[in-house]
Formats: C-alpha cells, sequence, structure tokens
C-alpha cells in the first residue's frame, strides 16, 4: 500500500485562492477633495495670518509705549483669560446649536474689534485723558512696580493702553467661540475616511499662518506703522465670514435639552481623566508651554539683547511654526503614526533643549537657529502636529463633544 493516498482527479476538492485586495493609496490631499473644507481652509488661513500679525505688532506697540515686561505679560493674560474661562462653555454652546452661525457671528465680532483697535491706534495721541482711562493706568503701573522693583523705566501714560487692553480681551472671547465651533465644524465637511487627513491639514493650515503673519507684521509695522496691520486683521476675519457663507450646513446632532451644561461639562472632565493617554499627552503640552514657552518675551529680546526692531521680532515669532509646518507636511504625507507616545518625549527633550539655547543667545542668528534649528527645533516644533493628530484621530465610543465624529458623521 503507498505510503500516500493520492484521490482521482475527479474527486480532489477544488481549490479557490483568496484574493487579497490590495491597501488603498495613501491620498495626500484627500480633505481637499471636499469644497466646504476647501473654503473652510481657505477662509481659517486667512484669519489666523491676520490674528498672527496682530499679535505681534500689539506686544511691539505696547512695550514700545510702555517698556515694560509686566505689560507684555499682561497681554498674554489677557488673551489666556478668555481661553481659560470660556472655552468649556464654548464647546458646549457648539454641541447645542449650530457651529457655522457661531462662526458668522464670531468672526463679525472679531472684525469689529479689529477695526476699532486700528482706530485707537491710529489716534491714540487724540484720546482724551477721561478720569476712567488715567485711573486703569495707574493701576497697571502699580502692578508693574510690582513685579520690576528692580528697573523702574515704565511708564503707563498714554490713554490708549487700557482702551488695546479692552479690545483685545473682547477680541480674544470671539474668538475662543470661534476656535471651539470650527474644531468641530470642519471634520464634518469631509468623510469618515478623509477625517485624520483633514485633522493634519488643519493643523498644518494654523501653522503656515503662523509662519506668514508674523513675517510679514514685522515689515508692515517698521515701514506702515501698527494701525494698518489692524486693518488687515479685520479684513481677513471679514474675508473668512464670506468664505463661511456658502459653506453648507452639516447635520449636526443636538444635545438632550434636559442635559445640564455643569452635568455636559463634568462628563467631559471625567472623560478627560479617564483617558491616560489623552491626560498624559494634554499634561505633557501644558508644562511645555506654560513652563518652556517664551514668545511672551520676544519683543524684550528684540529691543533689548538683540536689537533687531519689529522685523526681527517678526521672524522670532515665525520661526517657531516654521519647524512645526515642516514636521506637518511629513506628517500629512505618511500613513498614521505609530509610536507616537516616545515620538512625544523626545520632541519635549528637544523643545527644552531649544529654549535653554535661546535663552543664552545674544546673536540674532543662534536665536533663529535655536526656534527653528536643523534638527532639535524642527522636531519640537512639530509636537503641535503630533498632539492634534493623537488627540483627534483616536475613536473612543463614551463621549466624543468638541471634534467627534461618531455621532456627527454616522
Amino acid at each position: 500500500m503507498p505510503n500516500e493516498y493520492e484521490s482521482p482527479i475527479g474527486q480532489r476538492p477544488e481549490i479557490t485562492g483568496v484574493v487579497i485586495p490590495p491597501a488603498p493609496r495613501h491620498d495626500p490631499y484627500a480633505a481637499f477633495r471636499s469644497r466646504g473644507f476647501r473654503f473652510f481652509t481657505t477662509g481659517n488661513l486667512l484669519s489666523i495670518v491676520g490674528r498672527q500679525m496682530l499679535a505681534v505688532a500689539v506686544e511691539w506697540e505696547i512695550y514700545r509705549r510702555t517698556h515694560s515686561a509686566t505689560a507684555l505679560g499682561l497681554v498674554g493674560l489677557v488673551f489666556a483669560i478668555p481661553i481659560v474661562g470660556f472655552s468649556l462653555p464654548a464647546g458646549h454652546l457648539a454641541d447645542r446649536i449650530s457651529r457655522k452661525n457661531i462662526i458668522l457671528v464670531s468672526q463679525i465680532f472679531s472684525s469689529v474689534t479689529s477695526a476699532l483697535l486700528a482706530l485707537v491706534s491710529w489716534q491714540h495721541l487724540a484720546i482724551p485723558e477721561m478720569s476712567i482711562l488715567r485711573a486703569c493706568n495707574h493701576g497697571l503701573s502699580a502692578i508693574a512696580g510690582v513685579f520690576e522693583q528692580h528697573q523702574q523705566t515704565f511708564h503707563f501714560d498714554d490713554a490708549s493702553i487700557p482702551l488695546i487692553y479692552l479690545l483685545l480681551f473682547l477680541g480674544a472671547i470671539a474668538r475662543t467661540f470661534s476656535w471651539a465651533a470650527r474644531s468641530s465644524f470642519f471634520p464634518t465637511l469631509v468623510p469618515r475616511d478623509a477625517f485624520s487627513n483633514a485633522v493634519t491639514w488643519n493643523n498644518s493650515i494654523f501653522q503656515i499662518g503662523s509662519v506668514v503673519g508674523p513675517a510679514i507684521s514685522g515689515f508692515v509695522v517698521a515701514r506702515r506703522g501698527f494701525p494698518i496691520v489692524y486693518v488687515i486683521d479685520a479684513i481677513t476675519s471679514f474675508a473668512f465670514f464670506l468664505l463661511a457663507l456658502p459653506i453648507p450646513r452639516a447635520k449636526q446632532t443636538r444635545e438632550r435639552a434636559d442635559q445640564s451644561t455643569w452635568r455636559s461639562l463634568a462628563a467631559g472632565a471625567k472623560f478627560v481623566f479617564s483617558k491616560k493617554v489623552i491626560l498624559a499627552t494634554i499634561t505633557l503640552d501644558l508644562f511645555a508651554v506654560l513652563l518652556g514657552g517664551a514668545v511672551a518675551l520676544l519683543p524684550i529680546f528684540a529691543d533689548q539683547i538683540l536689537h533687531c526692531g519689529p522685523v526681527g521680532l517678526g521672524w522670532m515669532r515665525a520661526a517657531p511654526a516654521i519647524g512645526a509646518f515642516g514636521m506637518a507636511l511629513i506628517v500629512a504625507y505618511l500613513p498614521p503614526m505609530r509610536e507616537a507616545g516616545k515620538t512625544l518625549l523626545w520632541c519635549v527633550t528637544g523643545f527644552g533643549i531649544a529654549t535653554i539655547v535661546f535663552g543664552l543667545s545674544t546673536a540674532l542668528w543662534l536665536s533663529l537657529a535655536a526656534l527653528f534649528g536643523p534638527v532639535i527645533s524642527v522636531v519640537a516644533g512639530g509636537i503641535g502636529t503630533i498632539f492634534v493628530v493623537i488627540g483627534s484621530a483616536l475613536k473612543w465610543p463614551e463621549i466624543r463633544k468638541i471634534g467627534a465624529l461618531d455621532r456627527n458623521l454616522r
């Protein structure tokens, strides 16, 4: 008897091959196939450019009129208070009413505040010395005296300073609501399979605006003055309003009316603390930005240490975004990132080293190299892109509010 039995040909089972379909080709421009996303991205880019131009100009103007580091810190505080105080309510509102309407209203409001800021800057010498403005300046001077006892060279004698702070605060409130609506509006403009690509490009657009805006602002301030920059910001905000008008309203599932605002916010906070990857990412970003950021002091470096004026200030403000944009392009062209946690740790390490080099530098070229240097700083600049991709591309079934696709695109 043979060792191996071979069945007759007619009794052999038919063997069919399994055809494995080829993996879909990665499309780096998948999000731009959507008309609504193109309109949104164009308007968003213009708005970001104007916003970055305004930030550079107003910091330089405040410092030149007060020569106070505290005044610069107060500019950052005026920008930060609305973000801290209104981000959660703004996100909750974006889950309940039309996000497109929020964007439209906030852009109009932002455009008006920028136009008023241009008027105040242009006519700052003609503003009457009202008692309330004088009292505000005395209060600002007292605050500066507490933090700058070693160097009493500051002065708060311009009546426009309190008005500038007020308009910046109002504009920051409008932009906080606008950003909350934008972050959950743009994902609804693309198909589900293009979501990760849209997130990456959305962050890339922010980095492009962060490069172009400050660089242009420095030249405009040096040649045309501060009011022109504020007018440009007003125009770009209104342009975003016009570009957002033809975007179709996406289907949006609204929350139940019986769910309280505080209960919804508490659920969001509980979700963040229950997801270790999100909590670790936010904490890492918080310490890197809060303790390692030197952006608020750049006007002092430009004036007293590097002596490069508004043009150099613009380039220093643009430098970190150049590194971030370079990394964003790489992320956009590559498939989803693996081992993102280790990459984050290396990015934060590079960010710290670059910040130390910048703090010790007394030469413009070295300061710029520390901010967007060839290796370390470029990787560190991409940390924001990695944060956004991780935070937005992950998909959980429990709670997804701002930026959620589980309910909005289902």
